[in-house]
């Protein structure tokens, strides 16, 4: 008699199911999708005649909205918004992080895997192990773990990168918010529960809810208010080839290699892998942003196209020319060494600036800040690297972009 649907996260898809109503003999009703806080709408009236939308102040506006880690004089609990600044620290040698409990694969889930290995036994990923939960209450249960045990050292290391190590202090709770099996007021109010009782520090819980009420609900708007202009947009002119390592997993890089494994092996990777690691490559690298979207779209569990575009076109590509970001991401092995231990074991040497010896991230960064010496000089995040550009012989930029060229030809980026 009817169709009754809530609305998807895919433009393409969504401008189909409006036309449903006039094709179909029945009517039709799309409804809001309650798998998020802030509707369509909301997000809208707070982006009207903003020239940039920045996260911080959206975030803000929600975290009032919501009343979460805000007191009741209407300030932010322990005097400020955001306490990113605590949350960059490496984990001192030999520090391993907390084991997970994992699902283990009912009869159904058995042979949904046996399905995918009959028919797609060739394509991308691992089918073991699997430890997902497929259900609400095992998606409850993983989640309560991590706030209750996991948390307090989510925000010291929020961004750090131990070889071996895919998960780290953070939650994997994406896949199961994003598929619907969990909500996010409801993560964002338990996890500040554990602030509120002294069982969770201050930064660590800000960081998640900052992640879920902040950056989901942002991108997630900035994805609705901006398409479909916003997927074509490439403000860098990048069209270099996707390397097959990033299917294969096979490169001498220790960072890439170990990222990529993990994408392989759980459709995981955490934030700064995939940011710094693989999305920092791909933006060095001058890869075609439609070809990086792709992977990105194709390899994590928790990908959905508003969340994956504004993250990767946006925040790893800078392919948007600054609307999520107000510089490019872009780092050279120097960060890398600061946040992981991917260097040491490397053959490739972080500390060599150049020759085929030296971490490919030293010569691709500056080669990056000169091939777009033009489009960013405008950027005032970008004044000081841009200034050591210059300062540079002309003898030694020649040698950086020599050393980017033939590296690039040799992993297949540049022909």
């Amino acid at each position: 008699q009817s169709v009754c649907v809530t609305r998807c996260g895919e433009w393409r898809l969504d401008r189909q199911m409006r036309d449903w109503d006039g094709a179909l003999p029945v009517a039709v009703e799309i409804r809001e999708d309650d798998r998020f806080i802030c509707s369509h709408a909301r997000f809208a009236t707070w982006a009207a005649g903003r020239k940039q939308y920045r996260m911080e102040y959206f975030y803000r506006e929600m975290r009032r909205e919501t009343g979460l880690l805000v007191e009741a004089d209407g300030s932010p609990t322990g005097g400020q918004w955001n306490f990113d600044a605590e949350n960059r620290k490496k984990p001192p040698p030999g520090t391993r992080p907390p084991a997970r409990a994992w699902i283990s694969p009912d009869a159904v889930t058995r042979q949904a895997m046996a399905d995918v290995e009959s028919r797609f036994g060739n394509h991308f990923g691992d089918l073991e192990p699997f430890g997902f939960a497929t259900c609400r209450a095992d998606a409850q249960a993983i989640a309560t773990t991590f706030i209750e045990t996991i948390l307090p050292g989510f925000g010291d290391w929020q961004d750090a990168m131990i070889e071996g190590q895919p998960w780290m202090w953070h939650s994997i709770l994406s896949v199961y918010l994003n598929v619907g099996l969990l909500d996010p007021l409801e993560l964002c109010r338990m996890a500040e529960a554990q602030w509120r009782a002294g069982r969770a520090p201050l930064n660590a819980v800000e960081g998640f809810i900052r992640q879920i009420l902040g950056w989901r609900e942002y991108v997630r708007g900035i994805y609705w208010e901006l398409m479909p202009d916003y997927a074509a947009t490439n403000a860098l002119e990048a069209s270099g080839k996707l390397p097959d390592f990033y299917w294969t997993g096979e490169t001498a890089m220790a960072c890439m290699a170990d990222a990529i494994a993990s994408t392989r092996k759980h459709a995981y990777a955490h934030h700064i892998q995939r940011l710094m690691i693989t999305g920092n490559f791909a933006l060095l690298a001058g890869i075609d942003p439609a070809h990086v979207n792709e992977w990105y779209m194709v390899v994590y569990a928790d990908a959905f196209e508003w969340v994956e575009l504004p993250n990767t076109h946006g925040m790893a590509l800078f392919a948007d020319g600054g609307v999520m970001a107000s510089k490019p991401y872009a780092a050279s092995g120097a960060y890398i060494d600061r946040m992981s231990d991917h260097c040491a074991n490397c053959v490739y040497d972080v500390k060599l600036k150049a020759g085929p010896k030296a971490c490919p991230f030293n010569h691709l960064y500056w080669d990056f800040i000169g091939r777009n010496e033009d489009r960013l000089k405008g950027n005032p995040r970008l004044s000081n690297p841009l200034a050591t550009w210059r300062k540079f012989t002309s003898e030694r930029q020649a040698e950086i972009t020599a050393d980017a060229d033939r590296f690039l030809k040799q992993v297949g980026v540049r022909t």
